[in-house]
């Protein structure tokens, strides 16, 4: 399937998916965050939305700290690579990402396309999975499969904001019922507070790094490579491995600490 790089009727459409509560059951709603699944519970692939409302927080800093890969790597403790591919319009970009999994479960990563609009005083990001020849799975994860992914935040005044991160992804495995109900109960909560802590600190580490490099608003800063996007095909699920991970045990798996902040 070809590539399609998301107009303003996708991110319009995106907008309306996190506002809406059609459909979506609250799981958690604790601390400031709330976290809905859509209440087919039977589906390997589970689409999990998050809010968080994040105090003395601006929009803007909010928007760079999710662009700021250099930055990502100091706060995203799951995160074991990151890095952008190419660059596909001026707000359109392929990148890769990996992450730990509990052990004995294998790790994932992905292979995206990222785009990202300001809307109003709102801005939005949303990616989905696609096919990159340089970037074919690798042995030691599981390549899993974004459906559609993405943030929206919502200015609330000149300091606060609304952070909603939606998310359908296929991790192209049987995961233990554990997992599924672990990822809206403690790691989506534990997520979203994450990037609001990283958001508090990031003027300060930003002065120290690059101040005024930030070439996810100033297009004329990327220096990424152009791809196009005829080299990109929609990455299908049913195309990747598919492994059963459905009998590991709970009180077997190392689950990774969450709570080591940078």
């Amino acid at each position: 399937m070809p590539v399609q790089i998301p107009d303003d009727t996708d991110f319009l459409s995106f907008r309306d998916q996190c506002e809406s509560h059609d459909g979506w059951v609250a799981r958690f709603n604790k601390g400031g965050v709330t976290v809905w699944c859509q209440d087919e519970e039977c589906k390997t692939v589970q689409k999990l939305k998050m809010r968080i409302v994040c105090k003395d927080v601006m929009a803007d800093t909010l928007n760079d700290v999710l662009h700021d890969t250099s930055y990502r790597k100091k706060w995203d403790t799951n995160m074991i690579d990151t890095f952008d591919i190419g660059r596909l319009t001026v707000n359109a970009d392929v990148g890769y990402y990996s992450w730990k999994c509990p052990s004995p479960l294998k790790n994932r990563d992905f292979v995206t396309m990222r785009s990202w609009l300001p809307l109003g005083n709102d801005y939005l990001i949303i990616n989905y999975s696609v096919k990159h020849p340089k970037y074919p799975p690798k042995k030691e994860y599981v390549r899993a499969v974004s459906l559609l992914t993405g943030y929206l935040i919502q200015s609330n005044g000149a300091n606060c904001c609304t952070l909603y991160y939606l998310t359908q992804v296929d991790p192209r495995g049987s995961l233990p019922k554990w997992v599924v109900n672990r990822a809206s109960q403690l790691v989506a909560p534990k997520a979203m507070k994450k990037i609001y802590k990283a958001c508090l600190k990031y003027p300060e580490w930003k002065r120290r790094h690059d101040p005024n490099l930030k070439p996810w608003r100033y297009p004329e800063q990327n220096t990424l490579p152009c791809i196009s996007v005829a080299d990109l095909t929609v990455q299908r699920a049913d195309s990747l491995e598919n492994i059963d991970e459905s009998g590991v045990n709970e009180e077997k798996a190392q689950h990774h600490s969450d709570d080591d902040e940078t």
